[in-house]
């Protein structure tokens, strides 16, 4: 596990550290991105995180999330983790803004407190995940993940509905 950047309310750096100790009790706010895939319907891709992630795992999430390293632009950064876990280049990604959220994972006891960005991509090759990050993929409308969000949130991650809120609006309209 590499090394993420610490950051302030304003997503200025101020520190660097593991990534277990930025997500250990009571957690750190720290840099991190969040990326949908669209296909050409206007579905999105969905990851369900492998069973042995260090957190959060067995859930639904968007189609990929992490963290820039020191240094690194943070687009490039979602890109190429993008490609890493789920075998597809989502070419340019376009920003659909930011949040700041905090979360404790019941089952490992560590914590998320992320300043979180957030991009759109374009879905168009099939993807092939990397099975020590990923146990399934699916796409679903952005209006079923909504209604699955609020009949189930216990299946997802904790900062998905946030996700799809930023994301949502900047969806082709004819596509879906």
């Amino acid at each position: 596990m590499g090394e993420i950047v610490y950051v302030d309310v304003r997503d200025r750096p101020v520190g660097v550290a593991s990534k277990l100790a930025a997500h250990a009790a009571p957690g750190r706010l720290h840099r991190a991105f969040s990326v949908m895939l669209a296909d050409d319907a206007g579905r999105l891709l969905l990851q369900r995180r492998a069973d042995a992630k260090y957190h959060f795992g067995g859930l639904w999430a968007n189609t990929c999330c992490g963290h820039p390293g020191p240094g690194d632009v943070t687009a490039e950064a979602a890109a190429r983790r993008t490609f890493e876990e789920l075998g597809v280049r989502p070419g340019s990604l376009l920003s659909c803004g930011s949040f700041v959220y905090e979360a404790r994972d019941a089952a490992s006891g560590l914590v998320e407190h992320e300043f979180d960005h957030v991009y759109l991509g374009r879905l168009d090759a099939e993807p092939r995940p990397d099975p020590a990050e990923v146990s399934a993929v699916r796409l679903v409308a952005p209006d079923d993940l909504a209604a699955e969000l609020a009949a189930a949130p216990e299946t997802f991650v904790p900062w998905l509905a946030q996700v799809l809120a930023l994301v949502q609006p900047r969806l082709d309209p004819a596509a879906a």
